[in-house]
């Protein structure tokens, strides 16, 4: 707790100090670029990865970075994008999923979570990716297994953020796009979905038009080249 405080205490001294102007007019209000929804894993920092400024993310974190669907959960989550849709008018909404998540990890192993009931009922919302996985990846082991649910799991709920109605609206009018990343802790890199290609990529070689994922169950039965190919070479970040 001594380091926070000190931290707090140069903060104040240095870093406010010389920033005078940037938090002069973000106490005016804010104008962020995007809505960037991550997990609570301590080594995730949004603004250090993505080299931002305060007030230019506006963050939402929790265990998994899960959306649950429209409705399905009274939580924080709802409120937050609506409010960053409807109010601050944000036009580019990312969810960042990373490697050695131990949410997902309790997905592969419910033994893991036997004793946090909590935690047992928040990821029943990634009760899709765990079926996705078993179904399609059994034949994946270890780190390369935990990977590619954590990769699974950012599509996923991708798929919840489209229940919701301010989501669905900014879709169809088409000022709306979804971005599915994945952090790779061990190297810092950060690879994107390419819908085009069907996997992540490095960011760099991504394309960056919106992503477009369909239902799983209609890639499975309409793109099953696609499935057999992610079956194949599921991941870039392994």
């Amino acid at each position: 707790m001594q380091k926070l405080v000190e931290g707090v205490h140069r903060f104040h001294a240095e870093t406010f100090r010389h920033q005078r102007e940037l938090f002069a007019r973000l106490a005016m209000g804010q104008n962020p670029q995007a809505l960037f929804i991550t997990c609570s894993d301590s080594r995730i920092n949004p603004n250090l990865i993505t080299h931002t400024d305060p007030g230019e993310l506006f963050i939402v974190r929790n265990v998994g970075n899960i959306i649950p669907p429209y409705g399905a959960c009274q939580g924080g989550e709802d409120a937050a994008i609506e409010y960053a849709l409807e109010v601050l008018g944000i036009e580019d909404i990312i969810v960042c999923g990373h490697t050695g998540c131990g949410a997902m990890q309790g997905l592969l192993e419910p033994g893991r979570i036997e004793p946090l009931p909590s935690v047992r009922r928040w990821l029943q919302h990634a009760s899709a990716t765990q079926r996705i996985v078993e179904r399609l990846y059994s034949h994946l082991q270890g780190e390369s297994r935990l990977t590619l649910t954590a990769e699974e799991n950012v599509l996923v709920q991708l798929e919840n953020l489209r229940t919701h109605p301010s989501v669905a609206v900014g879709l169809a009018a088409g000022r709306l796009k979804l971005h599915a990343w994945m952090y790779k802790i061990a190297t810092g890199q950060v690879f994107a979905y390419d819908a085009h290609r069907g996997q992540y990529v490095d960011l760099a070689e991504a394309n960056t038009s919106p992503v477009s994922v369909p239902p799983r169950a209609d890639r499975s039965v309409n793109d099953s080249r696609a499935v057999e190919a992610e079956a194949a070479c599921p991941s870039t970040l392994a």
